[in-house]
């Protein structure tokens, strides 16, 4: 059956995709969206002195505020109304998934299917609201902290710049789900994608000035370079990469008529999490230094020394992510794949793996693989996003050559690939339907 589908995938051309045209519908819906979202990171929030923040941006460019501004897509470099971007969305995702460990309510709205769904869904677009409130209230005051960054400082322009920035926010996470619905991919992932591939030419453009002017060495660049391909392949080969656990069917009777056992495979992904926990570690670690580093120099001396120790680079910062990574390696497998119920579905319909016993054996076995594959999967997450900023933080290469966008990048990428090679895979398939009944009709 793999076989059969990898060969139908592979006659897939020009011409099976243009006549899918409820495929070119969500691919021309989703470049539409994603032409919105850079669009609103051009449009500047009222009441800033334009130069004044980009002076002021580009003496902190080089730490965290960096890394946010990557995220957002260059929105925070311009003060734009996406400047927050989705970041306050995936910390309360990240909140709720959390509860629904502990709280037996929440856990309970899980297993309610789409009803249940729906209400979880609500209940993270108010906690959503509450921390994006709380951040545009920081980055207001942060700004009014700045010298001539604001122009009619006041509880007005705190005012407008809540409302300016939550809306923003809010209706971003409106797009993303959008997106996901009516387009093509992780309306979320695409956006975040969107906003690193969008600076990647500038980047380019700044490292290869650097350059010119001797402040880089060629040898320097060749090795970026190098680097960065390396890691794309890395990131290919994982996140291809599968343990296959034969799962065995025996002959069954199903009234005078006998099927033969067959057998098939359980494909366990070997990084499961995808690329979740980096995003949901960056996100964590942005909270508490976005206003620290804004308020840097106004604020009190323990609010300093915290944005000097979680600055790029630094040994906190690297251990912080490194663990945080590991820990939404884990955390996110466990919600994205349960043992126990893959087990029950196994022994209802017969199936077993040889020399494990149905049932609980089965899915003690299961999480054992699962766990052994994790762990591979969460250092492979922490080499790729790390390494490659020791490099860095060494050369001070900007921000986009970094683990965590090639990570993203080439991620979503592969998704969105696999996304559209299933609608014209399912498009094909729809097509022979058809024509055998109109084979069928005319005989």
């Amino acid at each position: 059956m793999a076989s059969a589908a990898e060969q139908l995938a592979s006659n897939i051309n020009f011409s099976a995709f243009s006549k899918a045209t409820e495929l070119k519908k969500r691919i021309w819906f989703t470049l539409g969206a994603l032409l919105v979202y850079r669009l609103g990171t051009h449009i500047p929030m009222p009441g800033i002195n334009p130069e004044a923040l980009a002076q002021l941006f580009s003496q902190q460019q080089s730490g965290i505020i960096g890394m946010f501004n990557m995220f957002a897509g260059g929105a925070v470099g311009r003060m734009a109304i996406f400047a927050l971007g989705i970041m306050p969305y995936i910390s309360a995702s990240i909140i709720i998934q959390l509860m629904t460990t502990v709280v037996p309510s929440l856990e309970q709205l899980k297993k309610e299917g789409e009803q249940g769904r729906k209400v979880i869904n609500q209940w993270t677009r108010y906690i959503t609201v509450i921390l994006a409130t709380a951040q545009a209230y920081g980055i207001a005051v942060g700004l009014e902290g700045s010298s001539n960054v604001v122009l009619d400082p006041g509880m007005f322009f705190r005012l407008t710049s809540v409302v300016t920035l939550v809306g923003g926010t809010m209706f971003l996470m409106w797009l993303g789900e959008q997106i996901t619905s009516r387009g093509i991919g992780n309306g979320i992932s695409l956006i975040i994608f969107s906003g690193i591939v969008a600076g990647l030419p500038t980047s380019i453009a700044s490292t290869l000035e650097l350059g010119r002017q001797g402040a880089l060495s060629s040898i320097i660049i060749l090795g970026i370079v190098v680097v960065a391909v390396v890691v794309i392949g890395v990131i290919v080969f994982v996140e291809r990469a599968q343990r296959r656990l034969l799962i065995q069917y025996p002959k069954r009777q199903q009234g005078n008529r006998m099927f033969e056992g067959n057998t098939s495979f359980l494909p366990l992904k070997l990084n499961t999490a995808g690329v979740i926990p980096p995003i949901f570690a960056s996100s964590l670690l942005l909270v508490p230094a976005t206003v620290a580093n804004f308020a840097s120099g106004t604020g009190p001396e323990w609010l300093t020394t915290m944005t000097a120790i979680l600055g790029h680079g630094q040994p906190l910062y690297m251990v912080l992510y490194a663990a945080m990574i590991i820990f939404f390696a884990f955390f996110y497998t466990a919600i994205m794949f349960n043992p126990a119920d893959t087990a029950d579905n196994l022994k209802k319909h017969g199936g077993f793996i040889p020399g494990i016993r149905p049932g609980e054996r089965t899915a003690q076995y299961i999480d054992y693989v699962l766990t052994r594959i994790t762990v591979l999967g969460a250092i492979y997450l922490v080499l790729v996003c790390l390494l490659p900023e020791f490099l860095i933080s060494a050369t001070g290469v900007p921000f986009y050559f970094g683990g965590t966008s090639l990570l993203i990048v080439v991620s979503v990428t592969m998704d969105t690939v696999s996304q559209v090679q299933g609608h014209l895979l399912a498009h094909q398939y729809e097509g022979l339907v058809k024509k055998s009944k109109l084979r069928g009709k005319r005989r």
